[in-house]
């Protein structure tokens, strides 16, 4: 007995025909839809303080009036995070849909995961709650099920565990659709978007990368795959790249289980189809983890274009009366980067030129306002030569920060509003552990010593990296046993620190994952207070990877 499970949607503005591709494209039980990042809940929070019934993702109820029809016509449950800060909220709006379409389903919806009340200073506060009150929707017969702050496996989870009456003590069947909804949840990630190498493939494959669906067994094992005849494709190497992301230590814990990703086992089972199996599974922490979103203060950025020759000495120049300018009222942080894009002799006036970009932030307004927008538009005619800027700098904008905290599963009343109007309270698990960190595992044999090549760790190596508010997580894995030998002892935490030099102040954690010949690294603080405030020029650490893939070492000319 095997339940198909496909996404459409892995963040808020992803490919809005996503649905309808997945409803028509080929055989699915459940469509799962993801719209939330800790970023997309800061925006929700901000559309609520201008409207008290907004809150949700709107474009899911615009999605869902071309589709609706079409999944009742099949029989295709759709389950989906986007009732983000408002879910009961969405709900109605989709029951009004259906209405007036004509449409006769019946739609859920969970909640409790609402702590905002708690926090006071907080835009929103909210819980990540676990799967099994989607499970009761599902038991209950609702055909659309609504939620709010889930975490993205979740998605998964509660399908499954309806679909196959899993309690929250099948640990490992669970921690198995962890693994699942964590490969499915960034949807076309899982089938060949972002994917390190891409270069490997016909352009044609990635112009249009299919959406994944995962067919999951009665013990928690699972297909990775996609639809027939769609772009992209699914490969060992694609399903490890998305199993990294965002992750940390071997234990990737949850509200309902914590999956132990060391035991995760990865083979290719026929073209664009990858068998994930042997996952294990734990009890879950005795607490939930909770965003909570808060305004920052306010920011105002103007990147500088320098041209041509001393371009230090033009930085300079401009650093210089731009601080005096400053001086009488400075704000509590001013940040200066400079991008050396230019390159000597070159082509074109763009390829001359460098960027020059001062960030800077303060509780007040006015400190980031016309203070500096008047200062440097004053300087056009009288600073460095071919002076101008990228765009007029503007009055100052909010900034968010997120903050992550731990609440004990019975301060979270988890409850299940079936379609009937019922409301079922959810339990919280009558078993837990305390996370601690597995013993790291031994490493294999190192590569006897050979001739090396100096070259980039990218023509080895793939790498895929995120964001975990303030802190940044980078996986690098290898596809050859003489590869990981290499890798496993020459990637260590002082290599890494080499490599990125903004991580040698900072907390770097390395984790060994030898079944999926990866170490994935966790990088504490270098996002500041994450992604909302924009601390960083990639503020969610997206490209991370692909620099440390950029970065020179001695390699073994037998593994190039």
């Amino acid at each position: 007995m095997t339940l198909r499970i496909g996404n459409f949607s892995g963040f808020y503005g992803d490919r809005f025909d996503a649905l309808r591709e997945m409803l028509t494209g080929g055989e699915t039980d459940v469509l799962t839809g993801d719209y939330l990042a800790e970023l997309t809940m800061l925006i929700l929070a901000r559309d609520r303080l201008k409207d008290p019934a907004a809150g949700y993702a709107r474009t899911f109820l615009r999605q869902l009036e071309e589709t609706l029809g079409l999944a009742h016509e099949r029989g295709v449950r759709i389950v989906t995070n986007a009732g983000g800060l408002n879910p009961a909220g969405l709900a109605d709006a989709v029951r009004a849909l259906a209405g007036r379409l004509g449409i006769p389903v019946r739609v859920a919806h969970v909640e409790g995961d609402d702590l905002t009340a708690r926090y006071p200073g907080s835009l929103a506060a909210h819980a990540y709650l676990g799967g099994f009150g989607i499970a009761e929707c599902l038991r209950a017969g609702a055909d659309v099920v609504v939620t709010g702050r889930v975490t993205d496996a979740a998605l998964v989870t509660g399908p499954a565990a309806a679909h196959f009456g899993w309690t929250p003590a099948d640990h490992d069947r669970l921690a198995g659709a962890v693994v699942a909804g964590h490969l499915l949840e960034c949807g076309a990630q899982a089938t060949g978007g972002n994917y390190a190498f891409f270069g490997e493939r016909p352009p044609g494959d990635l112009r249009r990368p299919g959406f994944p669906l995962a067919e999951i067994h009665a013990d928690g094992s699972s297909v990775i795959t996609k639809h027939p005849g769609t772009g992209g494709f699914v490969d060992v190497g694609t399903v490890t790249a998305q199993l990294l992301y965002e992750t940390g230590g071997a234990r990737y814990a949850g509200p309902d289980v914590t999956a132990r990703l060391d035991t995760v086992r990865l083979r290719q089972d026929g073209p664009d189809r990858v068998r994930v199996e042997g996952v294990r599974g734990e009890a879950p922490p005795p607490t939930l983890k909770a965003g909570l979103n808060r305004l920052g203060g306010f920011r105002n950025e103007v990147v500088f274009v320098l041209t041509g020759l001393g371009i230090e000495a033009k930085a300079g120049l401009v650093k210089e009366q731009l601080g005096e300018a400053l001086a009488t009222s400075p704000p509590a942080e001013v940040r200066w980067e400079l991008a050396r894009t230019d390159r000597p002799d070159a082509g074109t006036e763009e390829t001359a030129s460098a960027l020059l970009r001062l960030v800077v932030r303060d509780p007040d307004r006015e400190k980031v306002g016309r203070v500096l927008s008047g200062a440097a538009v004053e300087l056009a005619l009288a600073s460095y030569p071919g002076f101008h800027v990228m765009a007029p700098p503007g009055k100052g904008s909010p900034y968010g920060v997120f903050e992550d905290v731990y609440v004990p599963h019975g301060d979270v009343d988890h409850v299940a509003v079936l379609h009937d109007g019922r409301r079922v309270p959810v339990a919280a698990p009558h078993d837990t552990a305390v996370l601690t960190d597995v013993p790291e595992p031994p490493l294999p044999e190192p590569l006897p010593t050979g001739p090396t090549t100096r070259a980039p760790l990218g023509l080895v190596a793939g790498a895929r990296s995120g964001d975990k508010g303030g802190n940044a997580n980078v996986g690098v894995w290898v596809r050859s046993d003489d590869a990981w030998r290499w890798l496993a002892h020459e990637l260590t935490v002082e290599r890494f620190r080499e490599l990125i030099p903004e991580a040698r102040d900072l907390p770097v954690t390395r984790h060994v994952l030898p079944r999926l010949r990866a170490l994935n690294f966790l990088v504490e603080g270098i996002l500041g207070e994450g992604v909302a405030a924009q601390a960083r020029f990639d503020p969610q650490a997206k490209a991370l990877g692909e620099w440390l893939r950029s970065r020179h070492l001695d390699i073994p000319e037998a593994l190039l």
